[in-house]
C-alpha cells in the first residue's frame, strides 16, 4: 500500500488523477482536441518525411563506394524507392482534420524504414568482411533505434506510442534471428531491451507533448471569468458538432441566451457585481447540460448552448428547467431573467453553422422585443407566466 501511495503522489506531482486517462488512451479526447493534435501530427509527418526523403539518397555515395556493384545496385534502388515514397508523403497537401487520418499518415512514415530495414538487412547479412563494410552495414542496423526514438516529436497517448513502436521493435527481432549486423545474437537480445528502453522514453516524451497541448488548450478554450467556452473555441467546437450533424443526419439545437438588462447591472452597481451575476447564471446554465453538450460565452452577457443529437422538443425540456432554476439574483435581490433564441440543424436548415446560430440570435432578439423573459423557437414565443404546455405557445 505504501508503493502504491508513493507512486499515486508521483503521479499527481506531475499531472492531475482526471487527466490520466487521456494520456493514456484517446478515446476520451475532445473533438477540439483531436483536431489539434490531428493537424500537428500531420504537420510534423510532413516535415520528418521531407528530411528523411532529402537525405535518404545521400548515402548512396557511401554504399556505392564501399559496396560491390552487384549489392550496391540494389541498395540504390531501395533508397530511392524510400526517398520517393517519403517526399510523397511530404508533399501530400491533402487536409488532415481527424485522428483517423493523422494515424494513417504517422503509420505510413514509420511503414517506410520498417520497409527498408526489413529488406536491405538480408542484402547486407555477412557483408562486413572488414572494418569499413562493417561499420557501414552497422548504420542500418541501428535504423530502428533511430526511428523509434523519433516518436518523441508526436503528442501520442501511452497507447499510441506502443502501438507505433511495437513494428520496429518486431522487425529488429525478426533481424535478430535472421542474424544481426551488428553484434552476436547474446548481446542482440541486450541490445532489443535497449531499444524497448528507448520506445518508453520517447513515448514518455510524446505523452509530455500531449499533456502540454492539453494544458494550453485549456487554458485556451475557457472563459476565465465563467468557465464557459470562449467564442474562438466555441467557433471551432460548433463548427465540428454541425458537420457531424449533417453528415450523420442527426438533429443538433443551438439555444442563443441572452441575459436582461444586464448593462444596468453594471451602470448602478459596477463590474464586479455584474461578473457575479454571470458567473452564476454560467454555473446554473452548466449544472442543467449534459456532458456531451456546450456552454460557449458568445459575448458580454450572451451565452450560446450547443445541444448535438438533440431535437426541438428535448432542446425545450433543457431551456425550461434552466428558465425555472432561474438565472440568479441582481443585486437588488429581484430575480435575473433572460431572453432565449432557440435554432435547430434539421427543422430551420441553415446553410451552415454560422447561419445556425443568426437564426437562434434573431429569435432571441425577438423575444426581447416582445417583452424579454421569454423564449422564441418559431413562432410566437413561450411567455414567463405560461402555465400550459410550452409547445402550445409555438406555431410553426
Amino acid at each position: 500500500m505504501r508503493v502504491e501511495r508513493l507512486l499515486a503522489a508521483l503521479v499527481d506531482a506531475f499531472v492531475r488523477s482526471d487527466e490520466l486517462p487521456d494520456l493514456i488512451l484517446p478515446a476520451g479526447h475532445s473533438p477540439i482536441l483531436q483536431r489539434r493534435r490531428a493537424a500537428m501530427i500531420q504537420s510534423r509527418v510532413r516535415m520528418v518525411a521531407l528530411i528523411f526523403g532529402i537525405l535518404t539518397p545521400l548515402w548512396i555515395a557511401i554504399d556505392v563506394t564501399v559496396f560491390e556493384w552487384s549489392l550496391a545496385i540494389w541498395l540504390i534502388l531501395l533508397r530511392l524507392t524510400a526517398s520517393a515514397a517519403f517526399l510523397a508523403l511530404a508533399f501530400d497537401r491533402r487536409s488532415c482534420e481527424d485522428m483517423t487520418c493523422a494515424w494513417w499518415r504517422l503509420a505510413a512514415l514509420l511503414a517506410i524504414p520498417t520497409l527498408f530495414f526489413a529488406v536491405s538487412h538480408p542484402l547486407l547479412y555477412n557483408q562486413g568482411v572488414d572494418d569499413l563494410r562493417i561499420a557501414v552495414s552497422a548504420g542500418y542496423g541501428y535504423l530502428p533505434f533511430v526511428m523509434v526514438a523519433g516518436l518523441s516529436v508526436f503528442p501520442l497517448t501511452a497507447l499510441e506510442g506502443a502501438l507505433f513502436a511495437a513494428p520496429m521493435l518486431g522487425a529488429h527481432l525478426a533481424a535478430g534471428f535472421y542474424g544481426s549486423l551488428v553484434m552476436p545474437f547474446p548481446s542482440y537480445i541486450s541490445a532489443l531491451w535497449l531499444l524497448a528502453l528507448i520506445a518508453v522514453v520517447a513515448t514518455l516524451a510524446a505523452i509530455s507533448q500531449l499533456h502540454f497541448m492539453i494544458a494550453l488548450l485549456e487554458q485556451a478554450a475557457h472563459d476565465a471569468l465563467t468557465g464557459a467556452f470562449s467564442r474562438r473555441i466555441g467557433e471551432e467546437l460548433l463548427k465540428l458538432q454541425v458537420a457531424h450533424a449533417e453528415r450523420a443526419a442527426q438533429p443538433l439545437t443551438a439555444i442563443f441566451v441572452d441575459l436582461d438588462d444586464f448593462k444596468a447591472v453594471n451602470d448602478r452597481y459596477g463590474h464586479e457585481e455584474g461578473d457575479r451575476v454571470l458567473r452564476h447564471a454560467a454555473n446554473t446554465i452548466r449544472s442543467l447540460l449534459r456532458q456531451s453538450d456546450a456552454l460557449i460565452r458568445w459575448g458580454g452577457e450572451e451565452f450560446l448552448v450547443v445541444m448535438p443529437d438533440t431535437p426541438l422538443d428535448g432542446a425545450m425540456i433543457a431551456v425550461e428547467r434552466m428558465r425555472r432554476a432561474g438565472f440568479g439574483k441582481r443585486p437588488d435581490g429581484s430575480l435575473q431573467t433572460a431572453s432565449i433564441g432557440i435554432a435547430e440543424q434539421t427543422a430551420d436548415r441553415p446553410a451552415d453553422w454560422e447561419a445556425l446560430v443568426e437564426l437562434a440570435d434573431q429569435r432571441m432578439y425577438r423575444a426581447k422585443q416582445d417583452g424579454k423573459d421569454r423564449v422564441v423557437v418559431t413562432g410566437a414565443g413561450i411567455k414567463p407566466d405560461a402555465e400550459t404546455d410550452p409547445w402550445d405557445s409555438i406555431t410553426a
